[in-house]
């Protein structure tokens, strides 16, 4: 075999080894102009340029020229016979021709552009509204609270009633009598079976719902009022009027385990950390308060973790953050108006927004980067902020008095809010959480099934 035939030989084995390449070459070339644009100059006009950048100056130097309105006209109509009404001197007519794929899409292996998300739609009414009669119109009780089991406990009075979410059933769990209730507080049990309930008599009583059952009276906790409790697993924390925190362990019959003294006044507002280690107290001192389990005692007062001055008023709002363990929001009342942010290891003070109303409670958007506030005078709307930017998403408007609590759904879809009116109203404000879908299968790579190379 001659020099000439391996030469032509080498070179079809090339091309036939490189397919993709040679197709590439041969759309390149039938292309013109691929580096930059020319412009075609037989699209300009160069002797109205230079009119307009000549005699045109000296007619806007010298108006005297044109002073007279015959004058005037006859330019005018000049103009528009000659087509020079144009503000642009140099302008191209023929669009550039399109940029070339290189590569064609299907064989890239860079992602794609992601959708945009859709905007939730978030109803502005509510979607039920239950009457409430007897509901104590007060700022520092707890009168509300929806269960695991999807059933909401409402204090009404002297008098607690369940509302079955699932089913629309109303029933009564227990009534007291005058010289113990009313009724200053109500939190189910992490079960959803058993609930706490606080009175006024300084009592607090457990109670089987599912049975109609009293299961045991908590007495020599407080002197007076119990308005918050909040549970820890097996440990029941109660707040009193006269200002003590005692965690109650139900399991054993000296239930009185630790105390917390720090405030002067009310404890109004209470709530553990998801870990359990933290709780968060608020009060009508206007103080919060952060406690830490680890360092707690129960042989005399544990010390504070953090003693936070910040509010003006009460604090009687507390949302624990679902997605960051360690931030805290707080509300404070009518002298406040605030919604704080707080880093609950440092005790650092993370944001402050002016509300313009007093805040009554707050809950967290479980699914995404929300919270959702209740106020007051004047609108007695909930309002519905994007965290971390605090920017308003909706105000939602129905209640005629200031929304006192608020209860989240297990879901934690729909917002239970209960207010001065003597209604209970339903909210789809956080709307229907989104479905994991499997992840897509990336594009395979071009000449990925062949698994050699000849």
């Amino acid at each position: 075999m001659d020099a000439g035939s391996m030469s032509s030989s080498s070179k079809l084995k090339s091309e036939s080894s490189w397919p993709l390449r040679q197709q590439l070459l041969q759309e390149r070339n039938s292309r013109e102009n691929l580096d930059r644009f020319i412009p075609n100059r037989s699209a300009m006009d160069f002797d109205f340029a230079h009119f307009m950048l000549t005699e045109g100056r000296k007619v806007k130097k010298n108006p005297a020229m044109v002073s007279s309105p015959s004058n005037e006209a006859y330019r005018k109509q000049l103009a528009e016979s000659m087509n020079m009404n144009r503000t642009r001197i140099l302008a191209f007519k023929n669009k550039p021709p399109a940029p070339v794929e290189l590569f064609p899409r299907k064989f890239s292996s860079l992602p794609q552009d992601k959708l945009a998300k859709p905007r939730r739609h978030i109803p502005q009414t509510s979607e039920r509204t239950l009457d409430a009669p007897d509901l104590v119109d007060d700022y520092y009780l707890n009168l509300l609270d929806w269960g695991s089991c999807n059933v909401i406990a409402i204090a009404l009075a002297n008098t607690v009633y369940l509302w079955d979410a699932t089913n629309g059933s109303t029933s009564e769990v227990a009534t007291f009598e005058d010289e113990v209730g009313p009724v200053t507080s109500v939190s189910w049990a992490p079960d959803g079976r058993n609930i706490a309930i606080g009175l006024d008599n300084s009592e607090v009583q457990l109670w089987d719902s599912t049975a109609n059952k009293q299961l045991r009276t908590l007495r020599g906790c407080h002197r007076s009022r119990v308005g918050s409790i909040a549970w820890n697993n097996h440990i029941l924390t109660t707040g009193g009027m006269d200002g003590c925190i005692v965690n109650n362990d139900v399991r054993v019959r000296s239930h009185i385990v630790e105390t917390y003294r720090g405030h002067e006044q009310e404890v109004c507002a209470l709530k553990w950390s998801a870990s359990g280690q933290q709780l968060a107290s608020g009060g009508n001192d206007n103080l919060l308060h952060i406690w830490d389990r680890s360092v707690a005692s129960s042989n005399s007062p544990t010390q504070w973790l953090h003693r936070l001055e910040d509010h003006t008023a009460a604090v009687k709002a507390l949302a624990w953050c679902p997605f960051q363990g360690n931030l805290l929001a707080s509300g404070g009342g009518g002298g406040d108006r605030c919604i704080k942010f707080w880093n609950t290891h440092t005790g650092a003070c993370l944001n402050s927004v002016d509300t313009g109303s007093h805040v009554c409670a707050l809950l967290w958007n479980k699914n995404e980067r929300e919270l959702l506030s209740s106020h007051g005078f004047t609108q007695n709307q909930l309002t519905l902020w994007k965290y971390p930017s605090m920017a308003k998403i909706a105000e939602l408007t129905g209640h005629t008095s200031r929304v006192l609590y608020m209860a989240q759904s297990p879901d934690g879809c729909t917002v239970a809010s209960a207010a001065g009116d003597e209604t209970l109203r339903f909210w789809n404000v956080f709307g229907v959480p989104e479905v994991a879908k499997p992840a897509p299968k990336s594009n395979p790579e071009p000449f990925a099934h062949f698994n050699r190379i000849r």
